[in-house]
Parts: structure tokens; sequence; C-alpha cells
């Protein structure tokens, strides 16, 4: 009887680590399908298309995260954390405050017109993943280090804030997925504007793209208004 009772528990126990190791080779897929699926169409791509790309099943990708937000979480920092980390300490290691802010805006801008993650990322847009928000408070925190730098050498007017540039990043992450394939440097022209209307000096910034013809505008305002 113990000898029987012994193979049956051995038995369960390869079963079970079966199914870990199962669940840990899917988890491992659902990552790296998320991954992809977010740096080339965003956060809002859904779970069954990034089920798919993983090969397993809908549940299965339920079972082991549960939640859109708990699966973004799961890549988040991976995904934009060392990108919008580097960008911050290259902006305070200028020598000149002013140009550091020119270099931090047009970077954070250029990550989101490049990677769809980083755009979704930086405008908090899934208030439950806790890791996302985590990440938003730390570039909100250094965005008001470097626009107080910034401010203290007298480069940029003294009433823009931290809250304003969040905002701007969140029109322009709009904006460069409207314009995707239409204009993609067009974010470049609107960062030219701010930077000249913020700066403490009379300045006209060379632009390096051209306007939009207006079919174009028309075009890109309604994909931003979610009209044809």
């Amino acid at each position: 009887m113990e000898k029987v009772t012994v193979k049956v528990v051995n038995a369960r126990i390869r079963r079970d680590d079966r199914v870990r190791a199962d669940a840990q080779r899917n988890a491992e897929k659902l990552r790296a399908a998320a991954t992809e699926l977010y740096q080339e169409r965003g956060l809002q791509v859904s779970l069954r298309e990034i089920a798919r790309r993983a090969g397993v099943s809908h549940g299965t990708l339920y079972n082991l995260f549960g939640t859109r937000e708990a699966l973004i979480d799961e890549v988040v920092v991976g995904l934009a954390a060392g990108h919008l980390g580097e960008a911050a300490e290259h902006s305070l290691a200028f020598k000149k405050a002013g140009e550091g802010f020119a270099y931090y805006i047009e970077k954070v801008c250029e990550l989101q017109a490049t990677d769809p993650a980083v755009a979704d990322i930086v405008s908090g847009r899934y208030p439950a993943a806790v890791c996302l928000m985590a990440l938003c408070g730390q570039t909100k925190d250094a965005a008001t280090r470097i626009i107080e730098r910034a401010q203290a050498a007298g480069a940029i007017r003294s009433d823009f804030t931290a809250e304003d540039l969040l905002l701007f990043f969140g029109t322009n992450a709009l904006l460069a997925r409207a314009a995707a394939d239409i204009a993609p440097d067009v974010w470049r022209r609107q960062v030219a504007f701010l930077l000249d209307g913020l700066n403490t000096e009379p300045v006209q910034t060379r632009l390096s793209s051209v306007p939009l013809a207006p079919p174009q505008v028309y075009d890109v305002i309604g994909r931003l208004a979610g009209t044809p």
C-alpha cells in the first residue's frame, strides 16, 4: 500500500511540474507577443490578438494574467523605462539647461512617433496598470526637474509646468499616430513652434519638415476626431 501511495504522489508531483513548466512557457510567449504588438500598434491591441500571436488560447491568457492592465505591467518597464530614463539623463547632462530642455522634448516626441507603446505609456491611458502609472510618475518627476532647471537658468518662460508638458506629449502622441502614413515628421514642426514660444529669447527655429497640404490637414484632423 505504501509503495502505491508513493507512486501516486510522485505522479502528481511530475504532473504539477509539467503544468508549471507549461504555464511558464505560455507566459513567456504571451510577454513576447505583447511586447511585439505593443511596439507595432500601441497598448490598445486586444488580448485576443496577443493570444493569437503567442499561439495560445484566449482563456490561457486570462488564467495567467487576468486583465489587460496586468499584462501591460508585465512588459511596460522593459518597453519604455530605459528609453525615457536615458532621455532625462542626457537632458540633465547638458551644460546649458535650455538646450537640455529642448533635447528632452524632441527626444520624447521622437520616441512617441516611432514607438506606439511609448506614446501610450507617456499619456497614462491605463490608470489601473500600477507599473505603468509608476513610470508615468517618474516621467513627470524628470520633466519637472528639467523644466525647473531651464527656468532657473532663465532659458524658458517661468509659468510653464510639467502638466503643460504632459498635455503636449499627449497631443503629440495623437498627432504622430494620425499622421504616421501621411507626414511622419509633422510632429517636428509642432515641437519647434512650442520651443520657440517658450524660449525667453526671440528665436525662429529652422523647420526641418514642410507644412501639410490642406487635404492632408483635413485628413489628419478627421482621424483625430475619429471620422473618415
